[in-house]
């Protein structure tokens, strides 16, 4: 049985882009002082090696490998080794950045420090290789892509084949992959080849000029000339390598270092009962342009150029054809990066199998265009990335390109460093949180990505997680009591807190005629179910009839129901109370400008928004502010419009709120509030039973503790879900990290 013409008899409707994808990154650690191999371990702030599955070391303590979990596409899994390389850059010794070239910089042997793992086989291991091969070679760094094809296309494949079991089947497709992908592997590096000097000293002859991929050719990731693997089929190839390891020839199989392995199991044996998996295409040096390494559109073009291997006929005899593969791709990767590639390259096959592949399947422009950019690079060597890497090799040296490239993207690692990249458009507290579960090593997913909602887990350890900090810690009606003003209020009230007396409204009618009581007193006016300050209007002074109708229409806007409370005069703080310990205060500074005497309040309010902390939808550290009817009342209370010119030094207040959420400034004041305030925060959420919440209280005169008889202060709010980054990246103050501290309530073992 075999496997031509598979593909060209499927149906148009088969999922043929349908796969999984998974991708290693490999980077050396290099100091910025030296700019020499970082002699510094591996950074103890990624947690421990021993269970990380996101960030490792490979071969050297220096050499950091990044890995993804399983993607559903290409962009997933590039996305997250996107927020990996993010956390592992910012993780690092401050004098430390990731090396972006797969070639090192200047490097001796004894630089080279075997990883200090816990495995006692992979220590040996790392020794053994570095006794064979050296440690120079192990230094160098790539990409590995992981790719599995989608559980529907295989099935289909397998219903219009002649096969009679699956996992024979799957080992045959997989097989076909593998021995195509060699024989055309010099695309791969003509396309992708990034490695094309050594470094004086590095090879024990210097080269006459620069080439396109060392690490790809002779001198990069092979075996001695006595390992010769069969790939005639699976049986011989399984055999082959048992051979080598028996003989000791290999000290394991895994270190056959093909280009392609097949992946699935730990043992090659077990693949003829369990079948193959995946496979796995080590050969793509990083893409030094790219601060990840390498770019979306490669990724795409490998997918593709992995399905047009399945498109072409295997041919009769696999080891020759293999080695003729070879034998061009090492042409193809020593030749000069500006090279063509070689006349004996069957280019022009593969070209066929992709233009057949897309207009069979019909796959749409996207992939269109990729294969005419393909065509490009062929016909123009220096769109190829070695292409365009070679015009910056000075002195036969990437020395100073490498450096410079590598601390850019160090320096744009902390850029909005607030922000998990890749993850941007989540609220910022769950980014923050994300940060540190990669950063510690937790396994995570996101369930929800709009609703915020992870599970994260650590052996058989699972928790939910909603919104950074909404978790089974807190009983279910917990967050719904908190969210209910009313019943908060009688709940603290009750357990003999100081709370805002006032009353409830469900119709617009019954609240106005409340007026005769409050209209000689200061009051707000707020929805009973609401969050971020949302609906909120605060008469400081006595309001007048036509201004109570507009904030109660404002609450009514957010809910059927509000409460029109006295207002407290004082401060208003929010302590952040976890586990029953206050573990940060915020003071927040309600939305203003300050005139100059030029600007008008419109002009003002734009140019604060211009500061880069701002921006919307909880996803910066600050608020966008905004003029709405809310801003517009409370500058008409004040005599002025948002055409005012204010004189230089006057401040006009935007919002009577002083919510982040809402444009305000946010001011730690952790270290300065009286421990007595702090402790009384904790008990009010100890006697409403949250894990973790924020307490808003008003507090006349900090200055003065609060006492038992004399609580000299009032809660106006617990907030169920309180943002965390207002108290870690703030306007003022240095700042509480909270996510940390959360994650380490919930995986308490990672201390151990």
């Amino acid at each position: 049985m075999h496997l031509n013409g598979i593909l060209q008899e499927s149906p148009k409707t088969l999922p043929i882009l349908q796969a999984t994808f998974g991708l290693e990154r490999e980077s050396l650690r290099v100091s910025q002082k030296t700019g020499r191999v970082s002699q510094k371990p591996h950074p103890k702030t990624l947690g421990s090696r021993s269970f990380h599955p996101y960030i490792q070391t490979d071969y050297s303590e220096p050499q950091i490998e990044l890995i993804t979990p399983i993607g559903q596409s290409t962009k997933e899994a590039l996305r997250f080794l996107g927020a990996i390389t993010d956390v592992a850059g910012r993780s690092l010794d401050d004098d430390d950045y990731l090396w972006p070239l797969s070639m090192p910089p200047q490097i001796e042997e004894d630089e080279i420090e075997i990883a200090k793992l816990d495995s006692q086989f992979e220590c040996d291991y790392r020794q053994h290789l570095a006794d064979v091969y050296g440690k120079k070679l192990q230094s160098m760094s790539g990409i590995h892509f992981n790719m599995e094809l989608g559980k529907d296309l295989v099935a289909s494949l397998f219903e219009t084949s002649h096969y009679d079991s699956l996992v024979d089947f799957k080992n045959d497709l997989h097989l076909k992959l593998a021995q195509n992908f060699l024989r055309y592997k010099f695309f791969l590096t003509y396309l992708f080849g990034a490695s094309p000097i050594a470094e004086q000293g590095f090879l024990d002859s210097d080269l006459k000029g620069p080439v396109r991929s060392l690490r790809n050719s002779q001198f990069g990731y092979v075996n001695h000339d006595d390992i010769k693997v069969s790939y005639q089929s699976l049986e011989k190839y399984i055999s082959d390598i048992e051979g080598y390891v028996s003989s000791g020839q290999l000290i394991a199989e895994k270190e056959f270092y093909s280009s392609v392995r097949l992946r699935g199991s730990k043992r090659n044996r077990d693949y003829l009962e369990k079948g193959v998996s995946y496979l796995e295409f080590r050969c793509f040096d990083l893409n030094p342009f790219d601060n990840r390494g390498i770019t979306q559109e490669t990724l795409d073009i490998v997918h593709l150029f992995a399905l047009s291997l399945l498109w072409l006929d295997k041919v009769e005899d696999v080891d020759q054809a293999i080695q003729l593969g070879k034998d061009i791709n090492e042409q193809v990767a020593l030749a000069h990066p500006l090279d063509k590639l070689p006349k004996e390259a069957p280019i022009q096959d593969l070209l066929q199998a992709f233009r057949d592949l897309a207009q069979h399947f019909q796959l749409n422009s996207y992939y269109q265009d990729l294969i005419s950019k393909i065509e490009a690079a062929i016909e123009d060597p220096s769109l190829t990335i070695g292409g365009q890497l070679a015009q910056h090799i000075q002195n036969q040296s990437l020395q100073d390109f490498g450096r410079k490239h590598g601390l850019a993207y160090k320096e744009y690692a902390w850029t909005a460093h607030y922000a998990l990249k890749g993850y941007e458009s989540m609220e910022l507290s769950t980014q923050m949180l994300l940060f540190d579960v990669i950063q510690k090593g937790v396994n995570f997913q996101i369930l929800d990505e709009s609703d915020q909602f992870l599970k994260l887990w650590h052996g058989d350890h699972v928790e939910y997680v909603k919104n950074g900090n909404m978790t089974s810690k807190d009983n279910y009606v917990i967050p719904l009591a908190m969210a209910n003003k009313v019943v908060t209020k009688k709940i603290l009230s009750q357990a003999g807190f100081p709370v805002p007396a006032g009353s409830e409204f469900d119709d617009k009618d019954s609240a106005l005629a409340y007026y005769p009581i409050i209209q000689k007193k200061p009051i707000v006016v707020k929805p009973k179910s609401t969050n971020f300050g949302l609906g909120i209007s605060i008469f400081q002074e006595a309001a007048n009839l036509e201004d109570y109708e507009k904030a109660l229409d404002i609450a009514f806007k957010e809910d059927s129901s509000l409460l029109v409370e006295e207002f407290v005069a004082g401060t208003e703080y929010r302590f952040f109370v976890l586990d029953g310990k206050c573990e940060a205060v915020l003071l927040r500074v309600a939305a203003n400008v300050v005139g100059d005497g030029k600007h008008t309040i419109a002009e003002l309010v734009a140019l604060k928004n211009q500061n880069p902390l701002r921006g919307r939808d909880h996803r910066s550290p600050l608020e966008i502010i905004n003029l709405g009817d809310i801003e517009l009342l409370m500058l008409d209370q004040q005599g002025f419009t948002p055409e005012t010119i204010l004189a230089d030094g006057q401040k006009a207040d935007l919002r009577g709120n002083s919510n982040i959420s809402t444009g305000g400034d946010s001011i730690d004041v952790t270290d300065k509030m009286d421990p007595s305030y702090k402790e009384l925060a904790a008990q009010m959420a100890t006697a409403m039973g949250a894990w973790a919440c924020g307490v808003d209280l008003i507090i006349p005169d900090a200055s003065q503790p609060s006492l038992k008889e004399q609580a000299n202060c009032t809660c106006i709010e617990l907030n169920f879900n309180p943002s965390m980054y207002m108290h870690t990246y703030c306007h003022e103050g240095p700042g509480q990290a909270i996510t940390p501290k959360i994650l380490a309530k919930l995986f308490p073992e990672l201390d151990d």
